[in-house]
Formats: structure tokens, C-alpha cells, sequence
């Protein structure tokens, strides 16, 4: 028997108008992998999971919210969305929008999209737009769009959409029993992490599932929470989180401070070695998804976090084929044989 849809499996606890009508990819239900040796280069004594979100139908936690958006928007009759994006957005709305037979609109930062997101939103049939901007540029378009003509805005400040992505809260708690002693993820935008928070205080309300202490993650060239201002222009290798200004800075702050938590930020050296470490665990992940556990090595070989008899989740927020240029460009080609055993035995066996 099949899972039930994700907003009917949650629906009680989802704040959403009585119009919404579900459009559905089957998203959510992700695994919660188990990484027991990682754990133990660490120093072991602690228990450590990565969430693949990865493994939802455009290959991004994105879908979790984009379900809950979607469904509201067509409710109330709208037949066009319309989103900014680094990539993951906008191959997202794309897809729900698809199923839904609406019209979606994406913008996106010219020369900033990865081309496994940009081929995503172009397959599902989106009008995807390249503005000579940045991220932020193109959501202060989208918003001003949508105030004067009658068009769904899909990205975070969509409050439905952390209606549906806050979910991933309530299945951690359901397969452990009860929420972890951490939780660390990658900052960009910062809805994933307002919207977790929300999901563990709610869970927590209701099932007594307690709380995570949360660690956010954001990349060193793209970090104005750590920073404490707009970065007017932000890199990073890790495109999801190539952000200067987040539509939803001040409550991530904040649920990092509720939590007993905080933000830092860690390199793209350090993101691209993690990214490289959880593909030696069979976890591919796009560059982003690994500033969550970069930052938790990070704050662990410093002393500054003890794991010890503690439970530590890891959210990886999109699969590794959503951003592949980098693995792409750094890679040796195969090596070439003949059609030959002994030649085979002796590239594999000396």
C-alpha cells in the first residue's frame, strides 16, 4: 500500500484554507540514512543521520513546500506562478505547476543556475527568464509582479510553503521517536530553516517529541547572517545558497537563538570535501546540500559542539545530479582497454 500524499498524511496539523486542492508528486517520505562510520571518525559515541531530501520527485526539499503552494494556488483559481531562483525553485514550481496545468513563470540570476536545475524547469515546461541580476534582484521582481497582476508567488515568503516543508520535521520525529539532539542544515534563503523550527516547536506541542538544538550553515562568500548584513554580491560554489539578502533572515536568526542553536558559515573548500566524504558513504548530494555537515565537522573538531550520546541529523537538501559541474569538470576520463581478461586483470588486480 502505497504512502499517503504528504499534506493528507500531516493535514491536521497544516495550517492551510479550506480551497486548497491537492497536486501531488508523491513527494516526502524521504530515508533517514544512518552514518555510523562518519560518526566514528568523530569520535564515535553518537548517533548520525543525513535526511535525503535528495530523493523527492525534482530531486529537492523544495517539493515538500512546492506541493502546499501549489495546492492553495489553484483552490483560488490562479493559472500562473511565477518564482525566483538559484535553481531548485524554479525546476519545483515547474513540475507542480506541470501537474496542476497551470503556466509557471521562473526567473533566475543570469549564469548562477546549475544546469541540471535549468534543464528541470525548461523539461517541465516553465518560461524560464535570466535577469542581469542577482538572486535577490530577481525575487524584488517577482514580489513587485505579483502586487500588481494576478500571479502566485511560489517562492519561502509564501507562507504555505513552509506549511508543507516544515513536514520534514514531523517524519524525523516519527522515525526516531522523538526529535534529534541537533539538526543541521544549509542556510540560503532561509525558509527551510524558519519552517523546521516551526515542525519540531508544533510536533513538539502536540506529541511532547522535544527539540533539536539547530546549526545553520551558510557558505563564507554568501553569509550575511553571520555577517550581519546584505551581501550585495554573494559566491559560492554552493549555487543554493548563493544568497545575499534572505527573505527569511531575521526568523532564521531567530529559531537559531530559540533553539540554542546559531548560524556560521564554513568555505567552499570545506562544502566541496564534505560533498566528496558523503559520496564515499553512497550519498551523493549536490555542493549546498553539504554545508549543513561541513558545519557540524567544523564545530566539532573545534570542541565547540561535544556529540557524545547524542542523535545528530543532517539535512541534504537535493541530490548530487541537480548540480554536477564540478564533479563533471574534475573528473579523469575512464581509463580504455581492449577487449581483453588478462588486460582487465591487470587494471583491477594489480
Amino acid at each position: 500500500m502505497s504512502t499517503p500524499p504528504l499534506l493528507q498524511r500531516y493535514r491536521s496539523l497544516l495550517d492551510l484554507p479550506q480551497h486548497t486542492q491537492l497536486v501531488t508528486l508523491a513527494e516526502g517520505n524521504t530515508p533517514l540514512i544512518p552514518l555510523p562510520r562518519l560518526a566514528e571518525q568523530w569520535g564515535g559515541g553518537f548517533e548520525l543521520y543525513v535526511k535525503y531530501e535528495g530523493l523527492n520527485p525534482t530531486g529537492s526539499f523544495k517539493d515538500r513546500g512546492m506541493t502546499a503552494a501549489i495546492s492553495e494556488a489553484v483552490g483560488r483559481g490562479a493559472k500562473t506562478v511565477i518564482c525566483a531562483s538559484t535553481g531548485n525553485t524554479a525546476a519545483s514550481a515547474a513540475a507542480y505547476a506541470a501537474r496542476a496545468g497551470l503556466k509557471a513563470v521562473v526567473l533566475i540570476p543570469q549564469g548562477k543556475v546549475a544546469a541540471g536545475k535549468l534543464a528541470g524547469a525548461v523539461a517541465y515546461g516553465a518560461q524560464v527568464i535570466q535577469i542581469q541580476g542577482s538572486f535577490d534582484d530577481a525575487l524584488h521582481l517577482v514580489v513587485e509582479i505579483c502586487q500588481r497582476h494576478p500571479i502566485a508567488l511560489v517562492n519561502s515568503l509564501n507562507p504555505f510553503r513552509l506549511e508543507g516543508q516544515k513536514t520534514a520535521a514531523f517524519e524525523i520525529c516519527d522515525v526516531l521517536g522523538s526529535a534529534p539532539d541537533w539538526l543541521c542544515l544549509p542556510v540560503g534563503n532561509a525558509g527551510n530553516i524558519t519552517s523546521y523550527w516551526m515542525g519540531f516547536r508544533q510536533y513538539d506541542q502536540a506529541r511532547q517529541s522535544g527539540l533539536p538544538r539547530i546549526l545553520g550553515v551558510q557558505a563564507c562568500g554568501a553569509a550575511p547572517l553571520v555577517l550581519g548584513h546584505p551581501v550585495d554580491h554573494p559566491e559560492t560554489v554552493a549555487t543554493a545558497i548563493r544568497i545575499g539578502r534572505p527573505a527569511r533572515g531575521e526568523q532564521a536568526l531567530q529559531a537559531a537563538e530559540e533553539s540554542g542553536g546559531r548560524i556560521i558559515a564554513v568555505s567552499d573548500e570545506e562544502i566541496l570535501a564534505m560533498q566528496k566524504t558523503l559520496a564515499g558513504e553512497g550519498v551523493w548530494v549536490e555542493p549546498a546540500s553539504a554545508a549543513g555537515l561541513a558545519g557540524f565537522a567544523a564545530e566539532v573538531l573545534a570542541g565547540r559542539i561535544q556529540p557524545k550520546g547524542k542523535r545528530v541529523v543532517a539535512i541534504c537538501t537535493g541530490h548530487g545530479l541537480k548540480d554536477p559541474d564540478i564533479v563533471v569538470k574534475s573528473m579523469p576520463a575512464p581509463q580504455l582497454l581492449a577487449v581483453d581478461l588478462a588486460l582487465l586483470e591487470e587494471a583491477i588486480l594489480a
